[in-house]
């Protein structure tokens, strides 16, 4: 069985509602988008929302501190098995 590395990680950011005032941080990864959720990355399909915007990995980090997220979790991104 050969082994391949997952494809790379692609940040967005969804636009500023009421209940996530700096957005929702998403991740696209082997064409499979994710949502940051406090239990860790959950799969939301393939679909990129419209109001989502794409992030460099330094922006995706800058989210990550002002919303009090931990940066390794940007690094924990489900890859396809």
């Amino acid at each position: 069985m050969r082994m391949s590395r997952p494809g790379p990680v692609r940040f967005l950011r969804t636009e500023a509602t009421m209940a996530f005032p700096e957005g929702r941080l998403l991740a696209l990864r082997d064409a499979r988008l994710h949502v940051l959720a406090p239990d860790g990355w959950t799969r939301l399909g393939r679909e990129r929302p419209r109001d989502s915007s794409w992030l460099s990995r330094e922006e995706a980090e800058d989210w990550c501190e002002r919303a009090g997220w931990n940066l390794h979790l940007l690094d924990s991104v489900p890859g396809d098995d």
